[in-house]
C-alpha cells in the first residue's frame, strides 16, 4: 500500500493518541467558542428580560424632608453701621482779645465742670488796666463827697442870704456830675475786670473734653478757631444711615444695640433723632442713636447698631427652604397629589432663627427644606414631616 509522505506528517500533526484511540485537534477551540457563545446569548436575554419587567413596574418617588412653618412672633431689627461722635460736641475758643497761652489746665479725657477754666491767658497788662480803673473810682468818690459837702454848707448859707439861689444849683450840679464820674469809672473798672475774666478759657458746660489744641506759650486770638472741644455730658452718639424703606419701619424711641469695633460688648441706646431729609443721590438718611458714656466709646469710631423696630407675627423659614430667582424669592411646597408647587414670597429680616416671610405664606403649608435646588414645578414627591 503506498502512502504518501506528506500526507502522512499531515494527518500526524493533527490527531492526538490516547490509549488505543486517536481524537483530531482541531475541534476542541471550536466547542469552546460555541459555549462562550451561547453563555453571551442566554446573558443577553436574561438582561432583555430584565429591561422589559422595569418598565413595568411603578416608579420610586424620592422623599423629600418639609415643614409646617407656622407663624410665631418675630422681633423686627434694622442694622446698620455708622461712626461714633459725641452728641453735643462744644467747640470751645478765644471769647476776648486772646494774647499768651500762660497755661493749659486740663487733658483730653478730663471732666470738667460748667465754668471751669480750660487754659489761662497772660494778664499783667490788663491787670495794670484794672488796678488804675480802681484808682480812678477812689478819685472819683472823693470828688463826689468834696461836692457834696460844699452843697451842703451852700444850702445853710442860702437862707442867711450870703449866696444866691443860682450858686446852690452850680453847685447841686457839681456834686450830681461827680456822683456820674464816680459810676463811669466804677463801670469801666467792671469793663476791665470782665475783659480779664474772659481771658480764662472756660467750659461752657459740663462735659468730656476730646480734644485740645493749645499749648502754654502758644499766643491766640477769637481767628484761631476752636482750641478745646467738649462732650456735654459725655454722651455720645451713633450716626448711622440708612436705606429710605427701612427708615420707614424705625421712629424717635426705638431701642438699639450699638457694638463698636474691636469691643466684645454691646451697649444699649435709642434712636432720637431721624432725618427729615434723604440724600437724593444715595437714597439714604441719617439716624441718631443716643448712648451713655463709656470709655469704650470714642468719638470717630466705627460701630454697628441694630434697631429693633417693631414685631410681627410671621411665618419663619431656615435659609435653607428660601430660593432666589433673578426677580424676587420663593420656596416649594407641597400641593396636591404630592406634587410640587412654587411660591413666592417676600423675605423680611434675616437671623441666626431664620427668616421672616412677610407674605405669600400663610404658615400652614408643607414647605421643602432643603431639596428645592433639586426639583422642579410639577415634581411628585413623598413629603416627610420633620417637627421643628
Amino acid at each position: 500500500m503506498n502512502v504518501e509522505p506528506g500526507f502522512a506528517w499531515e494527518r500526524a500533526d493533527h490527531v492526538e493518541l490516547t490509549g488505543k484511540h486517536a481524537r483530531p485537534i482541531w475541534r476542541r477551540p471550536w466547542i469552546l467558542a460555541g459555549g462562550a457563545l451561547l453563555i453571551v446569548l442566554v446573558a443577553a436575554a436574561l438582561l432583555l428580560r430584565g429591561g422589559g419587567s422595569d418598565a413595568t413596574t411603578a416608579p420610586v418617588l424620592p422623599r423629600v424632608t418639609v415643614i409646617v412653618p407656622g407663624r410665631q412672633p418675630v422681633t423686627s431689627i434694622v442694622t446698620a453701621t455708622g461712626t461714633l461722635a459725641a452728641r453735643r460736641e462744644m467747640p470751645v475758643g478765644v471769647a476776648g482779645e486772646g494774647g499768651m497761652i500762660a497755661r493749659v489746665v486740663v487733658e483730653p479725657g478730663d471732666w470738667v465742670r460748667a465754668g471751669q477754666p480750660l487754659a489761662v491767658i497772660e494778664r499783667s497788662v490788663q491787670s495794670q488796666e484794672a488796678a488804675s480803673l480802681a484808682a480812678s473810682i477812689r478819685v472819683a468818690r472823693a470828688d463826689a463827697a468834696l461836692a457834696q459837702a460844699e452843697l451842703d454848707r451852700a444850702a445853710q448859707l442860702v437862707d442867711r442870704g450870703f449866696i444866691s439861689k443860682a450858686d446852690l444849683d452850680r453847685k447841686t450840679a457839681t456834686r450830681d456830675a461827680a456822683r456820674a464820674r464816680v459810676a463811669v469809672a466804677r463801670a469801666q473798672y467792671d469793663q476791665a475786670r470782665a475783659r480779664i475774666g474772659r481771658l480764662d478759657i472756660r467750659s461752657p458746660a459740663a462735659g468730656l473734653v476730646l480734644t485740645r489744641n493749645v499749648e502754654a506759650g502758644q499766643v491766640v486770638g477769637p481767628g484761631n478757631g476752636a482750641l478745646f472741644r467738649i462732650a456735654q455730658g459725655g454722651e455720645m452718639e451713633l450716626h448711622a444711615k440708612l436705606a429710605d424703606q427701612d427708615l420707614a419701619r424705625i421712629s424717635v424711641g426705638s431701642p438699639a444695640e450699638v457694638t463698636p469695633v474691636g469691643v466684645s460688648r454691646s451697649f444699649s441706646g435709642k434712636v432720637w433723632q431721624i432725618s427729615p431729609v434723604i440724600d437724593p443721590e444715595t437714597r439714604q438718611g441719617v439716624v441718631r442713636i443716643s448712648l451713655a458714656f463709656d470709655p469704650a466709646l470714642r468719638p470717630g469710631g466705627f460701630a454697628a447698631a441694630r434697631i429693633t423696630s417693631g414685631a410681627l407675627v410671621a411665618p419663619l423659614l431656615p435659609e435653607s427652604a428660601v430660593l432666589s430667582s433673578e426677580r424676587d424669592h420663593y420656596v416649594y411646597i407641597v400641593g396636591p397629589g404630592g406634587r410640587v408647587q412654587q411660591r413666592p414670597v417676600t423675605t423680611g429680616d434675616v437671623s441666626e432663627k431664620g427668616i421672616t416671610i412677610l407674605s405669600g405664606l400663610s404658615g400652614k403649608e408643607q414647605v421643602v427644606l432643603s431639596a428645592g435646588a433639586f426639583l422642579s414645578p410639577g415634581d411628585r414627591i413623598v413629603p416627610e414631616l420633620r417637627s421643628r
